[in-house]
């Protein structure tokens, strides 16, 4: 009987010892997987600048979900600012833009087409429906050079 408490103390402590270890290495594993999820979760900024016309964009991407900041400053017209939310398809990015102009709040699809590092903005026929201006048909969409948002430093 003295030699059983000897015993079980040992084993206790072994037990201990042995589920601290199995959280140090959970911890490992954990601090791994942030790792990995924070390169998925990858933000970025552009700018277009031409003339008297601005406009930027902060994007954030998480696999193939966008969202960010997007403002329009564009000469003669009047700024708008507001949020981005939408898809990743291949090299093209489709949002829907919340944007405050003129004491309104409006909301359109916007289309970009990802070109060597930079994103140009898709131009087509558009209608309006369920309170949103949306394109007819996005492959008809026409990407010129009107507005190229270049990548820039984030700040």
């Amino acid at each position: 009987m003295k030699n059983i408490l000897p015993i079980i103390a040992v084993t206790t402590v072994l037990m201990t010892s042995c589920q601290s270890n199995t959280t140090k290495n959970n911890k490992l594993t954990d601090s791994t997987t942030t790792k990995s999820d924070d390169a998925a979760n990858a933000s970025e900024c552009f700018l277009y600048a031409k003339n008297r016309d601005t406009a930027t964009l902060k994007l954030n991407t998480t696999d193939t979900l966008i969202s960010g900041d997007l403002s329009y400053n564009l000469f003669q017209k009047d700024k708008n600012t507001g949020k981005i939310e939408g898809i990743v398809k291949g090299d093209t990015l489709i949002a829907d833009y919340t944007f405050q102009s003129e004491g309104m709040q409006s909301v359109r699809q916007i289309v970009w087409l990802k070109q060597s590092g930079k994103l140009v903005e898709g131009f087509g026929d558009v209608e309006e429906a369920d309170g949103k201006v949306k394109f007819k048909n996005i492959s008809k969409l026409k990407f010129g050079k009107a507005i190229e948002f270049s990548k820039t430093d984030c700040k």
